[in-house]
């Protein structure tokens, strides 16, 4: 017969059996889970991760305005030549494109004819002189004659007359020796001031002749020193008069990005032009080197006033906004403020701004992902040589390979 408690203890074997996997796969279960989820629940506490930027502080410094313009290059001086009498050309003294002194000889007329006129006045004068004296002679014998009695008055009075006639003659004849002369000295022709010569239009021989419309002799331009002629806005006004009354403003040409030159404002017009709310400069430079020329263009540079004590940043740091231009100020804790500035200049990448204080630490790169409120780092600047090493090994093997054994 059977047993009936060996029977009743062979289900109860069977549901144990069934109930250990069962436990072991719900603990796996539960372990994974726990493991899963840890990760997850550290990150929340942690919050997000901090956005890497990098940062500069807000300097305090005084920045010139620097204006720019295109200006003329202009002489001080520039003449055209023509001659004042009608004559014939006997020498050429200059060659084209030459340096002239002031005071050089430039042209020489024939002037035989002049000459002669002056020469004949001169004779002519010497006569007058001449009879003048004798007149005067007999003047004093006919006056002793009238003290004694010997001759009327009208008589020493025509005597009287004639020395005066003579003494009138004397002074005409002497004007006339003076235009002589003066149109003797219009057979040479001389610089007036230094400069170079332009196209000379006559040769020896080429006659001449006073016209306003004719070509000239030559054309003489001042070159050095030499001005720049340009315009800057009206509202530089006040400045311009302000740094001109305390001895000029120094101006920069720009030729090209290695040469440059350096000058003085020396020139402000009387008016403004109201068609283009400008007004009419010149700077005047040394130009030895002869590097302007009159007729070229060239970039000016001149600062009329300074900003004192502002606040400068690089350029990028300023973000513009719907409304408004704004940098990040990063605070202590490490999150970004946005903070509404006035941008007063942007020159040479740096920007002039007002709303932020000197030292105050902004944000010029990465701004892009940041809001307000955001966390950030600043980012490691160091370049990475990782990839310039491996570059360098991968170098090195193709030259050990390329190396002839």
């Amino acid at each position: 017969m059977n047993d009936p408690l060996i029977q009743s203890s062979k289900p109860r074997r069977r549901l144990v059996l069934l109930a250990v996997p069962v436990l072991l796969v719900i603990a796996v279960a539960i372990w994974w889970w726990s493991g899963a989820r840890t990760p997850d629940a550290n990150a929340a506490k942690k919050g997000p991760a901090p956005i890497p930027v990098i940062t500069t502080k807000v300097e305090q410094r005084d920045v010139p305005v620097t204006l720019r313009a295109n200006g003329t290059v202009v002489s001080i001086q520039a003449v055209d030549i023509r001659p004042q009498i009608t004559s014939t050309v006997r020498e050429v003294h200059i060659k084209e494109g030459q340096s002239v002194q002031a005071g050089d000889l430039l042209f020489t007329f024939d002037a035989r004819g002049d000459e002669s006129l002056y020469k004949k006045s001169l004779a002519q004068i010497e006569k007058d002189k001449a009879d003048l004296a004798t007149a005067e002679r007999n003047f004093e014998r006919q006056k002793e004659l009238f003290n004694q009695k010997f001759i009327s008055q009208s008589a020493l009075d025509t005597v009287q007359n004639s020395v005066d006639t003579l003494r009138g003659q004397l002074a005409v004849d002497t004007a006339a020796a003076d235009g002589a002369r003066v149109a003797v000295s219009y057979s040479q022709i001389r610089a007036t001031f230094a400069g170079r010569t332009g196209v000379i239009s006559v040769r020896p021989g080429s006659l001449v002749q006073p016209s306003p419309t004719s070509l000239p002799l030559v054309s003489i331009t001042q070159v050095n020193p030499i001005q720049v002629s340009f315009t800057l806005p009206e509202k530089e006004l006040a400045g311009l008069r302000g740094a001109m009354t305390g001895g000029g403003i120094e101006t920069r040409a720009i030729l090209d990005a290695a040469t440059t030159l350096k000058g003085r404002l020396v020139f402000l017009d009387n008016v403004v032009d109201s068609t283009t709310g400008t007004i009419r400069v010149k700077a005047e430079f040394d130009n030895e080197k002869g590097l302007l020329w009159p007729g070229m263009y060239v970039n000016i540079e001149v600062a009329p006033r300074t900003l004192m004590k502002a606040a400068v940043v690089p350029v990028q740091a300023v973000q513009t906004g719907p409304d408004n231009r704004f940098v990040f100020v990063v605070g202590e804790d490490g999150k970004v403020v946005q903070k509404k500035v006035a941008v007063k200049l942007i020159d040479g990448g740096i920007a002039v701004i007002e709303g932020a204080e000197a030292g105050e630490r902004i944000v010029i790169e990465g701004a892009q992902n940041l809001r307000p409120g955001s966390l950030v780092a600043e980012a490691d600047r160091t370049p990475k040589a990782g990839g310039e090493g491996k570059k360098g090994k991968k170098a090195e093997d193709k030259k050990a390979e390329e190396k002839p054994s």
